[in-house]
Order: C-alpha cells, then structure tokens, then sequence
C-alpha cells in the first residue's frame, strides 16, 4: 500500500503527522498499522475525552473488564489497566517509526488524570507511575500547561521522562512552557540523565481560539469585528510559532538551548493540536494547509486526516515570516473589543473542565461496567 500523495507532501515539509485518536479496535484491527502504511502517520495521542469515547462504544472492552471485575478491580485501577495497556499496544505499533526516526517520532501519549490539572505534585508522582507502567521508550506523558502543571513539566523532564505539554492556548503560556522544558532538560543533565534521550513536544490549541473569539466577535456585530472571524486561530499559532523560531532556531533567546544542544539536547517541537475545524463556513483543511513548518507536528482527527488526503493542499512553509501580519490580526481583535486574556482564561479553564468531565463519564460508565461484570 502507497502513502497518500497529500499526506506525503506534507510530510515532505517537515510537518510530522498523529493521529488523534486511539482505541483498542483501531489497534486489533490493524487500522492504526494501515494508517501508519497508508496515510504517513508517526505518531498518535489521545486525551480523556477519547478514552471515554473509545470504552463507551462497542466490546472491545468487554473481556477485560469482566477479567478486572472478577480481580475485584477497582474504577480507578480498572481504568488505569485499560488505558496503559491500549497505550502500550499503540507504542508498540509504532515502534518502527520511533527506530527509523531516531525517536522524534513513534510517540504515542497518554494524559494524567485531568483532576490534577492544578495539583503540581500529584501530576508528578502520576507521570512517573504512567512512565513506568507503560514502560515504552517512545511513550509521551501528556501534562497540561497550567500554571501547577510548568513546576511539574520541569520535574518530571527532569526525571529522563518524555513529555507531550497540552491545553495551550496563549502565546504567553507558550513562552512559559518553553522554559520548563529548558529547565526541565538542564536538571535531567545535572541529575546524570542524557539530553538526547527525552524528547517533548509542546501542544498549541488551535480551532477552540476561533470558536471563541468567532463567538464574541458576533456578539459585537460591527462589520469590522465580522471580518476577522476565522483569522485567530491560525495568528495566533503563527505568533507562537515565532516564539518557537526565537528560542530554538537562532533568535534573540536561543543561547540556553545552544548550550543544551551542544550536550545532545533536542527542541521542543510545537505540536498543533484542535485542529478539526468546527465552522463549516472555513475550509475543512484550514488548520494545515496554513500551520505548515519544519520541524512540526499536527495532530489531526481522522475526519480531517481523511479530508487532507482528497483534497489538501500543502503550499510550502506558511509559518515562517508571517509573525507581523498575525500580530497585525491581533491589534485589530483588541481593537474592536476582543479582551484576549479573557479568552485564554476561559480556554484554559474550559479545556481542563472539559477532560475532567470526561473523566468522570468514564470513572461512572467504568464503575457501572465493573458491576454488571460481577464487581464491586
């Protein structure tokens, strides 16, 4: 089977391709293993809300859940098994990439649990429980970009743990991040681990800021707040993406990663992630086709993979040199009203009541399953 011409060109560009989305059928039937042949993917992350959607649908779950009721399992340890071994499954699919590309890709990722999103020393202690119970090299502990969660992205890098950091939605909040993980990878050195070996890569959110933002605009209804509806998402990545190209590709903060690089350090790559698009009035391939750049992941799911591989287009690098051009987009956002650090605080805050409640469906169907199975 032949990769996608579309998937391939923009593989070509340097844009490394996941999967979001991950589910025990997808692995037992080959289809992960399809896509990776087929489609170019390199990697694959998951979150709570595609758990909670993957042991909610179908049986695939059935046999091991009887197995853990009979163990007299509890819910969480129940869900914790389920997970890790799905997790541990997909890493083993991808065990192949994660050779051939020298471990930048391969990755797959597992979240903490979402009701530590604010306690930085539980989020600790689980990713280091995570990274030992999967036990896979090319395994990625997902840590959301709180303020709790950049204290622990430092301390569990600093462990010689891989680490996807998730729910970014503000270029600040990115800033900050990057200097966890420099942190982070300056302790592992200190502590004896080798820079080389851990890898991160930092998750930007995309389409949820034009959700946002899109709604506000239309709550002000003047002709010049209806034209920049659409336009955030992709200026703010862009934005970041800047920030990236500063500390990692020879700005004015690039030294501290010099001296890391210089001891085998990787960058931390930015990771596009939301990027299914939510309006039907934009193109269904607007959060590719424009966050295209070296050195990059976008996490797609499956819809919009399958939309790119008919109809995407890959144009080159539309990254690199638009930073003035989205702040641009920006200053006019203010101007018309838009308080953007209100729309970052309620994104965050949103993002990680949005996992949690997943969370918690999954925690009450998981019980009621352990039940009908004969546990407690």
């Amino acid at each position: 089977m032949s990769q996608n011409e579309n998937l391939a060109a923009l593989s070509a560009a340097g844009v490394s391709v996941w999967l979001d989305d991950l589910s025990r059928d997808r692995i037992q039937s080959g289809n992960l293993a399809e896509l990776i042949s087929t489609r170019g993917i390199v990697g694959v992350t998951t979150n709570p809300t595609i758990f909670q959607g993957a042991l909610s649908q179908g049986h695939a779950y059935d046999k091991q859940v009887k197995e853990l009721a009979a163990q007299g399992a509890d819910v969480d340890s129940a869900i914790r098994t389920i997970t890790t071994d799905d997790v541990r499954a997909a890493c083993d699919v991808l065990a192949g990439v994660y050779e051939a590309t020298g471990g930048v890709d391969g990755r797959v990722s597992i979240e903490v649990d979402p009701r530590f999103a604010f306690d930085a020393e539980k989020t600790i202690a689980q990713a280091v429980d995570l990274w030992k119970t999967v036990d896979r090299p090319n395994l990625f502990i997902k840590i959301p970009a709180t303020e709790a969660g950049l204290p622990a992205i430092s301390a569990v890098l600093a462990e010689g743990i891989s680490v996807n950091v998730t729910l970014i939605f503000s270029v600040a909040r990115y800033r900050a991040v990057m200097g966890s993980y420099l942190d982070g990878i300056t302790k592992a050195k200190a502590a004896g681990h080798d820079p080389a070996k851990i890898h991160s890569v930092a998750s930007f959110f995309v389409s949820r800021v034009d959700t946002e933002i899109d709604k506000r605009l239309e709550a002000i209804g003047t002709p010049e707040a209806l034209a920049l509806r659409g336009q955030a998402g992709v200026a703010n990545a862009r934005l970041a993406y800047a920030e990236y190209q500063d500390v990692f590709d020879g700005g004015a903060h690039t030294s501290t990663y010099k001296h890391l690089a210089a001891a085998g350090a990787n960058r931390q790559r930015p990771l596009w992630a939301s990027t299914g698009v939510k309006n039907p009035d934009y193109s269904d391939t607007l959060y590719v086709t424009e966050l295209v750049a070296s050195n990059t992941v976008n996490t797609l799911p499956e819809k919009t993979l399958e939309a790119f591989a008919d109809h995407g287009e890959t144009r080159g690098d539309t990254m690199s040199g638009t930073a003035e051009a989205a702040q641009t987009v920006f200053d006019q956002l203010t101007a018309v009203g838009i308080d953007l650090a209100d729309v970052f605080d309620v994104l965050e805050r949103e993002g990680v009541d949005k996992f949690e409640k997943s969370w918690e469906e999954l925690l009450t169907a998981t019980a009621a399953e352990l039940r009908g199975a004969g546990g407690n």
